[in-house]
């Protein structure tokens, strides 16, 4: 319609100026709009795509129909008189320089949060691996009789001699209000580190230690897989690493000077990296299998969790010999600050609805939730003293109760039992002793 003549206008366009200015007016606005739309369709802004690259995606090329979308026509009806069909193109409201500046504030905004390990499961704690279906048989693994562990071996791989696995991959598994970051990291050992449920490995990571001048020694993580590991082909391990940083309060961020060399190695670490690893090591935290009808009851903070996890897998996620055979009750308490940083919930709660009379799961939240009896922050002890009664029932018909996490959890542990011991009548150093030397004391701090 650029090109019909108005119905006052004469019909021969070449007998009218004012419908020879209007043509050349579009021709020249379709030929410039032509070319910047061109040159931009290989074009992508540097900082949007800088910025979007660190949010750990590229920003797409401009493309033409984008640069055209900042140009809109604006309606012609049929009423339209000259005067007003003059404009035939407006610029939008929103010019690409402002929108991409906007955007790529909001992008860079949302780079600096990110995790250093990008969550990758649909939800905040999603278990590292599928939950284990129960009708394959796993047996390839086990003594005989299942429960003796006479044969359990110890520092098959030394620090002079270590074993040299590989990364299998590592998982960030907590949520983005949990404080700190937790990440599930699977290593292929090729099954020449052979272990039980309670161990730990040992990890050499590279380098030299500054203060010594020496190669760094071993870190121990307890081992959060069963014998078989999460794939169940017993050629692989589970690790529960939090990421050590220091928040240094003068520079208002992290000290990389203090950062932990061993944990931030390992949650940055790849797949196909190698790694060094001893052990296994550890008999205190096996679990006594010879009774089928044992309760255990596991008081984990944070990372504690992995040999728990690795407990509460072969008790019910593994179509194993203990699976099979166990009467008994596992009792799991886990303090942790909120939902956010909870552990392999989502396992807990599947075995919870399929074992409802062998599992209990109690969970205390120090910065949400509800408050302990005096007030204030839920602590694990505090979790622990709600059921004390129970506990020390369990405990005189022979339980067995495990301990694992920071070594600051014990004097609080320590502390709620004595009180409980007094208001019972018992004195806690000889309670203490009598359960220790029965063997149903287990502790596992760092």
């Amino acid at each position: 319609h650029f090109f019909t003549a108005p119905p006052h206008v004469s019909p021969n366009p070449f007998l009218s100026t004012d419908t020879m200015a209007r043509a050349l007016l579009c021709v020249g606005m379709a030929v410039l709009l032509s070319c910047a739309a061109a040159s931009s369709a290989f074009v992508s802004t540097p900082l949007l795509r800088e910025t979007s690259a660190r949010a750990g995606r590229m920003a797409p090329a401009v493309k033409m129909q984008d640069v055209a979308s900042h140009f809109t026509p604006r309606k012609n009806t049929a009423s339209a008189s000259p005067a007003t069909s003059d404009h035939y193109f407006a610029k939008s409201s929103i010019m690409p320089s402002r929108r991409q500046a906007n955007e790529a504030k909001k992008a860079e905004k949302a780079a600096s949060k990110l995790p250093a390990v990008e969550f990758s499961g649909g939800k905040v704690t999603g278990p590292s691996g599928p939950i284990l279906p129960l009708g394959q048989t796993l047996d390839f693994l086990e003594a005989t009789p299942y429960w003796d562990q006479s044969g359990v071996t110890v520092n098959v791989a030394k620090q002079k001699n270590p074993h040299i696995g590989k990364i299998v991959s590592v998982q960030r598994m907590v949520g983005p209000n949990a404080p700190g970051e937790t990440c599930n990291i699977i290593i292929d050992h090729d099954g020449k580190l052979p272990y039980w449920e309670g161990q730990s490995y040992g990890v050499i990571p590279p380098g030299i230690d500054p203060k010594r001048n020496k190669p760094y020694g071993v870190r121990l993580y307890s081992i959060a897989s069963t014998r078989y590991g999460d794939d169940k082909t017993g050629k692989t391990t589970t690790l529960c690493v939090r990421r050590a940083t220091y928040w240094c309060p003068e520079l208002k961020a992290d000290d990389p000077a203090k950062k932990g060399v061993c944990s931030n190695y390992l949650c940055d670490s790849k797949p196909g990296d190698e790694v060094k690893l001893t052990g296994p090591s550890g008999k205190v935290m096996l679990m006594p299998e010879d009774d089928v009808t044992q309760t255990y009851i596991m008081v984990a903070t944070g990372t504690g969790i992995a040999p728990f996890r690795s407990f509460l897998r072969r008790l019910f996620g593994e179509a194993n010999p203990a699976q099979k055979n166990f009467q008994g009750l596992a009792w799991l308490f886990l303090g942790v600050a909120n939902k956010d940083a909870l552990l392999y919930d989502e396992e807990f709660q599947v075995y919870l609805r399929q074992n409802p009379d062998k599992m209990r799961l109690d969970y205390a939240l120090s910065r949400e939730g509800p408050l302990n009896k005096k007030g204030g922050k839920m602590y694990i002890q505090d979790k622990v003293e709600e059921y004390a009664d129970e506990v020390f029932d369990a405990l005189d018909k022979g339980a067995h109760i495990y301990f694992c996490g920071l070594k600051g959890m014990m004097p609080g542990i320590q502390d709620m039992l004595k009180d409980v011991c007094k208001a019972k009548g018992l004195d806690f150093e000889e309670y203490l002793e009598g359960i220790k030397k029965k063997g149903q004391w287990h502790v596992e701090v760092y």
